[in-house]
Formats: structure tokens, C-alpha cells, sequence
């Protein structure tokens, strides 16, 4: 199913190698507040180290405006890094200039350095042939080990491969060979579960997955799309006018389940009155803000008898604690089913994470869009650039 080279493939003992990991992770007053995407990209680091090799660490954090910007700086991370890996570890302020070049080549094997943000290069983003080639020159070998940025076509995830011999790390593998399985050979009832704020996002993977799966269910805001659809007055709950047309499209499809009943607030607020009611008018002035528990209850029960359960995107607003009832519920549903159970990225996975219950589902992604990219089916041009296996 995986048909590119991995560090399994080549011997990197006395190399500097460039790794391009995924630590984009939540920061609050400087500090790392999840640590997930580290510990995520560990086998990859320790087996590199383990061979013999010099590390050279660079990834995105946050949405940087292209220039440094001292709120979304790597040095946090480093040394949360530098913790969890216990080797010499070197940060540098710098990603693919003087300094870089010259901590580049003092490392020694076994030694670790963590380069500054790529975002806060404005090349990065567009793809830039030269930074590309500078970050190229720090190292012998580059290894992709981002998932969650193989769906973005970026210096430091695919420029860097054409100047580089270019494989994958373990994460990237174990990530796409849980997700390529699980759409290509599914253990059957295989079902879909899809939520999040936009059905824009997801028009691809709900085609595919009509095509794919036994049963899709759909929650969060992109519901309120589907009830608008069917000609339900929804209030003041949110909706995207653009996708009206195309949910009705998919209306009549027996696969797709829409929520039974939805959780209403009288405003945007964790302390708002809210009631639940059975699926149909929602009055102005009140908003549609989670699913219900006959919703959890009958999609619980979906779950409980399927052989795959892929779910991407939360069912209601669950960073408001009134209001992740519903997402808490089909979390447990999912942990509890014997299904092999796949959670794409994002929020999905911070809902898992606070259900207390990671330990319990067979893979949680760390890629958000790049899973939802994988699921409809599209090649990941970070993937693309790297080598193939002979």
C-alpha cells in the first residue's frame, strides 16, 4: 500500500539529516500546553539517532505572517525536545542562513539541532526554489516525518526532495497506511463519521466516502447546512448559503444520517439557555450548537456494530463545555465500539484526548487536513516528492 522509501531504506550513519516533523503545537504564554506531535514524531527521531545520525529538526508552528515573530518561535518546543529525547540538543534562530549553516555543520552523530519556524521565512510558503536549495545544503538526506503538512506543496515539505535523497519517516508511514487501509480494504460495516463547521471542506470526501462507506453520520455545523437543505428554518445557527444546492444533492442518499434531535442555545455562550429538541424549526434568536442524545444514542449504536470507524471533525461546539456533550458521547461511543477506530487530526483528536479515552482508539491521526485529503482520495504532494521503493 506504501510504495516510498522509508529510513528503513537507507543508512544514514555519520549523516546530517534534515527532518521536516509536525511539531505545530498548541502554545499558551510561551509555553507548550499539548505535546502530542512531539511524542508522535519520537520513533522516527530515536531511530535516526539510534543509526548513527545527526539531526537537523525544522517544522511550521502557527500562522506567522512570513517574517519572525517571537510568539510562534520553535524555542519552546526545543525544549520540551530536548526533554523527551535526552541527547544534546542545539537551537538555533535561524533556518537556513549563516547561523543554521554553521550549527549544521559542527553537529556531530547523535546530536540534535532544531531550526527556527519556516513560516517566519517568506519562501517557505510559496515553494521557493532557493530557500528550498538552501535548506537542501545543511544536510546529506531529507526525511518527511510531517503528515499533518504532506497535503502542502512547501519548501521545506517537497522543494527540499529534489535536491535531497528523500524518504519517510515512520510516523508518515504508520499514518498513511491507516488511512490508505482503511479506505482502500476496510474491515466492513466501514463507517464515516463527519463533523466540523463546513460541508465546503468535505463536498470531496462525502462523495468518496458515499462511494466507500456503509454509513455516513454527520454532525457539527455542517448539519445545519443539510437541515437548511431540506427547507428547515434553522434561526440564527450558522450555515454556508454557497453549499445549500450541493447538500441537496446528497440528501436522498440512504448512507448519509443526519441528527435526530440538536442541542439550542439562546446565544453564542457557554452560559446561554439551551434545550434540546427533536430535529425540525428552530425558532429566531436561538442557534443549533451541539447534537442531541437521541443523535448519540442512535449513531452510538451505529458505531458499536461497525468493523472501521473513521471520524473526522467535532459534533457540536466543544470547546464550550455546555456544548461537547454530543462530541464527548460519540467519543465514547467510538473508544467503546470493537471496530477499528481511526480519529483524523484537529479537533477530533483534542476531543479524544480530553474524553480521556486516546488510549482506547487504534490510530489517532496528527494530520487534520492532510487526512481529510487522503480520504477523498488525493495524492499528498509531500508524499509525491519522495523517493519510490525500487
Amino acid at each position: 500500500m506504501f510504495n516510498k522509501k522509508t529510513i528503513r531504506d537507507i543508512d544514514v550513519k555519520g549523516k546530517r539529516v534534515l527532518v521536516r516533523v509536525d511539531f505545530n503545537v498548541p502554545l499558551k504564554d510561551g509555553k507548550v500546553t499539548d505535546d502530542t506531535r512531539i511524542r508522535a514524531a519520537l520513533p522516527t527521531l530515536k531511530a535516526l539517532l539510534d543509526a548513527g545520525a545527526a539531526l537537523i529538526l525544522c517544522s511550521h508552528l502557527g500562522r506567522p505572517k512570513g517574517a519572525p515573530d517571537a510568539a510562534y518561535s520553535m524555542a519552546p518546543v526545543a525544549d520540551i525536545l530536548a526533554n523527551r529525547l535526552s541527547v544534546a540538543l542545539t537551537f538555533v534562530p535561524d533556518l537556513a542562513g549563516a547561523k543554521a549553516r554553521e550549527a549544521a555543520a559542527a553537529l556531530k552523530p547523535k546530536q540534535v539541532l532544531v531550526l527556527e519556524n519556516t513560516r517566519f521565512h517568506p519562501g517557505e510558503d510559496k515553494n521557493d526554489p532557493e530557500l528550498s536549495k538552501q535548506l537542501a545544503a545543511l544536510a546529506d538526506i531529507y526525511v518527511n516525518d510531517a503528515f499533518g503538512s504532506a497535503h502542502r506543496a512547501h519548501a521545506s515539505t517537497v522543494g527540499v526532495a529534489a535536491h535531497l535523497p528523500a524518504v519517510a519517516g515512520l510516523l508518515m508511514e504508520k499514518e498513511i497506511l491507516y488511512l490508505g487501509e482503511a479506505i482502500a480494504n476496510p474491515k466492513r460495516p466501514f463507517v464515516a463519521i463527519l463533523g466540523g463547521a463546513k460541508i465546503s471542506d468535505k463536498i470531496g470526501v462525502i462523495k468518496r466516502l458515499l462511494q466507500k462507506a456503509d454509513a455516513i453520520l454527520i454532525g457539527g455545523g455542517m448539519a445545519n447546512t443539510f437541515f437548511k437543505a431540506q427547507g428547515l428554518p434553522i434561526g440564527d445557527s450558522l450555515f454556508e448559503p454557497d453549499a445549500v444546492e450541493t447538500a441537496k444533492t446528497l440528501l436522498g442518499n440512504k448512507k448519509l444520517h443526519l441528527p435526530l434531535d440538536v442541542v439550542v442555545a439562546s446565544a453564542f455562550d457557554n452560559d446561554a439557555e439551551f434545550r434540546a429538541l427533536a430535529t425540525g424549526p428552530v425558532q429566531q434568536g436561538w442557534r443549533i450548537l451541539d447534537v442531541g442524545p437521541e443523535t448519540v444514542k442512535n449513531y452510538g449504536a451505529i458505531v458499536a456494530t461497525a468493523g472501521t470507524v473513521v471520524w473526522n471533525g467535532p459534533m457540536g461546539v466543544f470547546e464550550m463545555p455546555t456544548f461537547a456533550t454530543g462530541t464527548l458521547g460519540l467519543a465514547k461511543a467510538v473508544a467503546e465500539s470493537p471496530a477499528i477506530t481511526i480519529v483524523g487530526g484537529g479537533d477530533s483528536a483534542a476531543a479524544i484526548q480530553q474524553s480521556g479515552l486516546a488510549d482506547k482508539i487504534t490510530h489517532i491521526s496528527t494530520g487534520g487536513g492532510a487526512s481529510l485529503e487522503m480520504l477523498e482520495g488525493l495524492e499528498l504532494p509531500g508524499v509525491a516528492a519522495l523517493l519510490d521503493k525500487e
